[in-house]
C-alpha cells in the first residue's frame, strides 16, 4: 500500500486540536489543493470562506447544532455552492442568461465536495486533522446571513481543521461496509432483508442475530440520526434552498415568497424583481 492509500485508509475525523496553529504556508497549500480539484466544465462552481473572526466561529458552532469544538478549531473553511459568479458574468456581457436551476445547484454541489475532499487529503498529508460539519446545511437563512451569502451562493460543506491531540490520533476508526455491500457491477442490487441486516450489522461489529443487540442498536440509531430534530431541520432547510433554484413545469423560475434578488445587469449588481 503506497503512502496516499495508507493515508486515505487511516484517516478519521478530528474534533480535538492542539494549540499549534496552522501556518500560513500550510493553509495556502490546503486551499490551493482544494482549487485543483475536478470541476464541471472548469467552472469552479464554488467559493470558499475562511472563517477567522472568533465571533463568527462561535456563531457557526451554535448554528451547527451547538458543537463548541468548531469555535476552537484553528482553521474553519466553509465551501459554498456558487453559481452566482457565472450568472452575473454572463449578464455583464449581455448574454441574457437564464436563471440558475436546481440542476446547476446540484452540479455545483459536486464541485464543492470535490474541492472539500481535496482539502481533506492535502491537510492529512501535512499532519493536519479535519472534520466535516454537515450541520452547515441546517438553519439555511441564518448561515447565509452569518456568511454574507446572496442568492445563488449557498453554504454547503464545512471543514474544521487543526493538529490532532494524542487522544484523537489514538481513536479507532469507525467500521466501513465491506465492498460487496456497496459496490455492484453494471446494475444496482437491492439486498434481501437478511443480507441488509447482515450489512448494517457490520457498522458496530454486531451479527444480525436479534439476541446480539443489533435490533436495539439500529432502532436507537434511527432515533438519534434519521428521526432527530436536526435531521428534520436539515431537510427543511435544503428544501428552502432548492426553492431558490426551482423551475415550474413551464420552464420559468418559481419565485420564492421572501426572495428579493435579481437578474444580473451590466453593473453586475442586479435589479430587484
Amino acid at each position: 500500500m503506497n503512502e496516499v492509500m495508507a493515508q486515505l485508509t487511516a484517516r478519521t475525523s478530528t474534533r480535538a486540536f492542539t494549540d499549534e496553529p496552522i501556518s500560513e504556508q500550510d493553509e495556502r497549500a490546503i486551499l490551493e489543493a482544494a482549487c485543483q480539484a475536478p470541476t464541471a466544465g472548469n467552472q469552479q462552481l464554488y467559493s470558499i470562506i475562511v472563517a477567522r473572526d472568533p465571533a463568527l466561529k462561535a456563531a457557526l458552532a451554535h448554528t451547527c447544532d451547538d458543537q463548541p469544538f468548531i469555535a476552537r478549531a484553528p482553521l474553519v473553511l466553509v465551501f459554498c455552492i456558487d453559481v452566482r459568479r457565472w450568472w452575473r458574468g454572463f449578464g455583464l456581457v449581455g448574454a441574457d442568461p437564464r436563471d440558475p436551476g436546481v440542476g446547476d445547484a446540484l452540479l455545483a454541489l459536486e464541485d464543492v465536495m470535490c474541492a472539500a475532499q481535496n482539502a481533506v487529503v492535502a491537510a492529512g498529508s501535512l499532519g493536519i486533522g479535519s472534520c466535516y460539519i454537515g450541520d452547515i446545511l441546517e438553519r439555511r437563512e441564518q448561515q447565509a446571513s452569518l456568511l454574507g451569502c446572496p442568492r445563488y451562493v449557498v453554504p454547503a460543506a464545512m471543514l474544521v481543521m487543526g493538529h490532532p491531540t494524542p487522544g484523537q490520533l489514538a481513536r479507532r476508526k469507525p467500521r466501513r461496509f465491506e465492498l460487496e455491500g456497496v459496490v455492484f457491477e453494471n446494475r444496482y442490487q437491492d439486498p434481501s432483508d437478511e443480507d441488509l441486516r447482515a450489512l448494517l450489522a457490520q457498522k458496530e461489529g454486531h451479527t444480525a442475530d436479534p439476541d446480539d443487540g443489533f435490533e436495539a442498536w439500529l432502532a436507537a440509531f434511527c432515533r438519534r440520526k434519521w428521526n432527530s430534530g436536526f435531521s428534520r431541520e436539515m431537510s427543511a432547510s435544503v428544501a428552502r434552498t432548492l426553492a431558490d433554484f426551482t423551475y415550474a413545469a413551464n420552464g420559468t423560475l418559481e419565485e420564492p415568497a421572501a426572495t428579493a434578488d435579481a437578474t444580473p445587469d451590466a453593473t453586475g449588481e442586479g435589479k430587484a424583481r
